[in-house]
């Protein structure tokens, strides 16, 4: 069974405006999937995670391009990315469009080198694990702040099923063991996304390194804590924060600020983007108990957070995601920033939002932009007016 992706008419429009489609992304999330998916009949299929291949890649690129003809797709490019210089050379020779689809599991190096390689030849695209709107096949919209507008209810418990089994394609699709899916993954991850981006001697430090940022999803980053759990240095943990933002593992959600705001805190929060591997990497037995435990609202904030990324990457959408937070303890989960506009939401695993929710929204008059609607993300079922300029919003209408 194939779940249509948000992304693929992306991809394929794209396709007809560069030469070069680069599809990024974590891992088993389903980049290949997609593309055989959508691919016309005669564009040919090669992997570079075959060990024959990829040394013929590396060895002799061009008899590689010349026995693998274009249109192509090139899986797992970030295993011989000076391929790419080869593929501009082939590019140049020819007007037509789309003739490389690449996939790639190491985000922010591939886009650096493929930007270099491709300028102006490459249309990059992201790739996430599965949205609610493509597991229930909903229409995909973009959460717009000034038009509010419900799609299928969600009560707690439903969301936090959600929450619970994440979007990884394979897992949700089948009726696999989740200790035995997840920790397959976990060591594929460590064995082969890890040990290619850096020299990391112990992986069981970095596993240890991996559970106590899974127990952070949600919070400011610190890396003296984390370092402290790992047992490693903090330029470590530095360097291994941009090993999971770098292979689409967590995403950080950097703070709003403007010269106006003189005490803001300048660390960004940690979200993981597939909360099912973060839930087991954290050993929740059941969406029940994770539900009913003190961490829940960093697991709903996580959902939301995550949701909102992969539906505004899905359309290409030029939106500012922040968070706020001061030396003061003040915080907003979220602010969106929009046409000089800024919209600020709190996340609350909450039926009954009230104003006391929304106080700290008046830090960002300082700013001296416009405060658009706002209000309060919430499992209320219907939006309710909080006050003048925010409503309760349920989460349904994310998606």
């Amino acid at each position: 069974m194939y779940i249509k992706r948000n992304i693929q008419d992306m991809v394929l429009k794209l396709s007809k405006m560069y030469k070069v489609i680069l599809v990024v992304g974590p891992r088993q999330i389903g980049k290949t999937t997609m593309l055989k998916e959508i691919k016309e009949k005669n564009r040919n299929y090669v992997s570079l995670d075959e060990l024959e291949i990829r040394a013929l890649a590396k060895e002799d690129p061009k008899l590689f391009l010349q026995k693998y003809k274009a249109p192509l797709i090139i899986d797992e490019i970030q295993y011989v990315p000076e391929l790419l210089s080869y593929i501009k050379a082939m590019v140049d020779e020819s007007s037509n469009k789309g003739d490389y689809w690449l996939t790639g599991s190491q985000q922010f190096q591939l886009m650096n080198k493929a930007s270099e390689s491709l300028a102006g030849r490459i249309g990059i695209i992201d790739m996430y694990p599965l949205s609610i709107s493509e597991k229930y096949k909903l229409p995909l919209k973009v959460f717009n702040p000034n038009k509010l507008e419900k799609n299928k209810d969600f009560n707690v418990r439903e969301i936090f099923k959600e929450i619970y089994k994440g979007g990884m394609p394979d897992y949700y699709l089948n009726d696999f063991e989740r200790d035995i899916y997840f920790n397959n993954y976990v060591r594929t991850y460590l064995e082969r996304d890890v040990r290619d981006l850096t020299q990391v001697g112990d992986l069981n430090s970095f596993y240890k390194f991996l559970v106590s940022v899974a127990a952070r999803t949600g919070e400011v980053l610190n890396y003296n804590s984390i370092a402290e759990d790992a047992s490693v240095s903090v330029n470590t943990v530095k360097s291994w924060i941009s090993i999971l933002e770098a292979t689409g593992i967590i995403y950080l959600l950097e703070p709003y600020n403007n010269s106006e705001l003189k005490r803001v805190i300048s660390n960004p929060k940690i979200y993981f983007m597939d909360t099912g591997l973060c839930s087991y990497l954290t050993k929740w037995g059941s969406y029940e108990t994770l539900m009913n435990s003190s961490v829940s609202g960093h697991y709903l904030e996580t959902f939301v957070i995550s949701e909102l990324i992969k539906n505004y990457r899905s359309t290409n959408e030029n939106i500012g995601i922040y968070y706020y937070r001061d030396k003061d303890a003040k915080e907003i989960d979220l602010v969106l920033y929009k046409d000089d506009t800024l919209y600020p939401f709190e996340i609350k695993k909450s039926a009954s939002p009230n104003k006391d929710m929304i106080k700290n929204f008046k830090v960002l008059e300082k700013t001296k932009k416009k405060i658009g609607k706002g209000g309060v993300i919430c499992f209320y079922p219907d939006i309710l007016p909080i006050d003048e300029n925010n409503n309760s919003i349920p989460i349904s209408c994310l998606f």
